[in-house]
């Protein structure tokens, strides 16, 4: 059944158009992927198709009683508390309790941070009954736990889904098409990100080898045209001048994104033997309990160190602390004298809309700079973004700015706090093979399995008041999915024994965690079954036999629902007194 019908559609940017005459249409059980690049128009297309954004150009048409729901980069929640917002009923519920919410749901909507309040609308618009979703970087401000729990249920939801996401194993899993928007234009292709990705491979290498040939074209018909006077005769002089352009080094046209970020250019100074030592370091906000306790970490000139865990664990914190933007309860933070932090924090730098994107760099009362221009232009920023004010750029493009601001101080030692967030694909490659070549420490803070993957070789999660440290690979990927993985030898961190004598251990908050999905994914299941008798019904209603057998089937799915809403009420009472209960054993390095 057709859901929505995009109609050559187009829109555009006060500047540029983003696209034109696009066409698609979703149908139930459709999951499409949008990827491109900053600015290229993700969001927009999204708004196009929840009828929030106008077009510019051309229809969209919705199915008469759509049922839609609409996850945008920032959220208007209204007014009320959590709870009010998110709404009753166990999926509300389960969204809100698989997201982190518990223990926010008494409070008002308005004091929410950024990162809550996106959890918020992320689970209103999970809770709903709708046909289709509409998703705007769902994965944003989700702890890996929530990202795994959000793959499983978007891929058992019956109905349709049209998402922009960064996380590309996510991508992968969870969309069956894909609508690419880039400068050339827009394309759809079935498949998901990787299929995706071997078309692009595809059509890049068919067109170098065009321009390959072209080349050699080019050079033929030059070598033709400088043969003689009786052959220059008789070919225009601009026709000579056309070809020269197309042979010369640099005169033909490039494509900007082709051609990396250039971030091995910029350098940073030398460091010395001490980088970041903390030593018994312990720390809790005013009021709460600790968020950790007796914590030592060391990194070296190298430490190429990932950070995981749920939120409101003390991630962030924890890269506070390494920064010195606080300071250590007990215990001590050491830095070496050598040492220039750059700290990219989720929230990023405070940038003036009013400042054109250039003047974010230079100040506003400088003139032009070379320099700062060319810097620019390695990150992808043409004349018309530079120039552009920042309350005109995409979410991907202000956090590309964040980004450049930050590695234009030339830091030894990055702290890095979910820099994947709103980033396009072609930028987070690029940042992953920068980081592989940063001769300096880093540690980041992120979610995203591929990149930690490709760009630490250390994870720690920030767990019960303690950092453990956890096997790279696969344990990454199913950290949420069950019991930690750890593993010894070298790195930042070592487990200390455990006590002799000690008793067995509560389940884990990441068993529980995994039982409660299993038990989700079986009430979806259920009531999915469910509805189905109920229309089997009402075609059945003067069939008294058919009726009566009907009757029994949905008595008993009836029976296994409330025997599944009592299990998942239980796990949720154990998880909630595991996670109030006391930390475990500490780990030093």
């Amino acid at each position: 059944m057709i859901l929505v019908d995009v109609d050559g559609v187009s829109a555009r940017r006060p500047e540029r158009p983003l696209f034109e005459d696009l066409r698609l249409t979703i149908a139930t059980g459709d999951r499409i992927g949008v990827v491109g690049m900053n600015g290229a128009g993700k969001s927009t297309l999204l708004g196009i198709v929840a009828g929030d954004v106008e077009p510019a150009q051309g229809a969209v048409r919705h199915r008469r009683g759509l049922r839609l729901a609409h996850l945008g980069q920032r959220p208007d929640l209204g007014t009320g508390t959590v709870l009010e917002v998110v709404g009753e009923g166990w999926q509300a519920a389960a969204a809100a309790e698989r997201l982190g919410l518990g223990p926010l749901m008494a409070r008002p909507v308005a004091e929410l941070s950024g990162g809550q309040a996106k959890r918020t609308a992320l689970a209103q618009a999970l809770a709903s009954d709708s046909d289709l979703l509409v998703l705007d970087e769902p994965t944003n401000h989700l702890d890996l736990d929530g990202i795994l729990w959000l793959e499983d249920h978007l891929a058992s939801r019956s109905g349709a889904l049209v998402l922009v996401t960064h996380d590309r194993a996510f991508l992968d899993r969870v969309t069956t098409r894909t609508v690419a928007l880039d400068r050339s234009g827009w394309s759809l292709h079935e498949g998901g990100y990787r299929a995706w990705l071997a078309a692009e491979a595809e059509r890049e290498a068919r067109q170098h080898k065009a321009e390959a040939s072209r080349r050699i074209l080019a050079r033929q018909e030059l070598a033709w045209l400088q043969r003689g006077a009786r052959a220059r005769r008789r070919k225009p002089r601009s026709r000579l001048v056309a070809a020269r352009r197309v042979v010369e080094p640099g005169r033909f046209p490039v494509d900007v994104r082709a051609s990396g970020l250039g971030l091995d250019t910029l350098g940073s100074p030398r460091l010395g033997r001490r980088v970041v030592e903390l030593a018994d370091v312990s720390f809790g906000y005013a009021g709460g309990p600790p968020l950790f306790e007796h914590v030592d970490l060391q990194l070296d000139r190298r430490s190429r160190l990932g950070v995981i865990g749920a939120n409101g664990s003390g991630k962030s914190t924890l890269l506070d602390l390494m920064a010195g933007r606080l300071r250590p309860d007990l215990g001590s933070v050491l830095r070496g004298s050598t040492v220039a932090v750059g700290y990219l924090d989720q929230q990023g730098r405070a940038l003036d809309p009013r400042l054109r994107a250039r003047e974010v760099l230079t100040g506003p009362d400088t003139g032009p700079d070379d320099s700062v221009t060319a810097l620019m232009e390695r990150f992808w920023f043409d004349h018309d973004a530079q120039m552009a004010p920042v309350a005109t750029l995409s979410g991907g493009e202000r956090r590309r700015l964040e980004l450049l601001a930050v590695l234009a101080q030339r830091p030894n030692v990055l702290l890095l706090d979910e820099p994947t967030n709103d980033l396009d694909l072609p930028t987070l490659r690029a940042l992953e093979d920068f980081l592989e070549g940063f001769a300096g420490a880093l540690v980041t803070v992120s979610h995203d399995r591929a990149f930690l993957e490709r760009v630490v070789e250390h994870v720690v999660a920030v767990e019960g008041g303690r950092l453990e440290l956890v096997a790279g690979g696969d344990a990454v990927w199913q950290r949420g999915r069950g019991p930690a993985h750890t593993q010894g030898g070298p790195g930042p961190l070592r487990r200390r024994q455990a006590p002799a004598g000690a008793g067995p251990r509560d389940p884990s908050p990441s068993t529980l965690r995994y039982r409660l999905a299993g038990i989700e994914r079986e009430l979806g299941e259920l009531q999915a079954e469910r509805d189905r008798l109920q229309v089997r019904l009402i075609d059945a209603r003067r069939d008294h036999r058919a009726l009566a057998e009907l009757g029994e089937e949905l008595a008993a799915v009836d029976r296994r629902l409330a025997d599944a809403e009592e299990r998942w009420l239980d796990i949720g009472s154990r998880l909630e007194a595991v996670e109030r209960g006391p930390g475990t054993a500490a780990v030093d390095g």
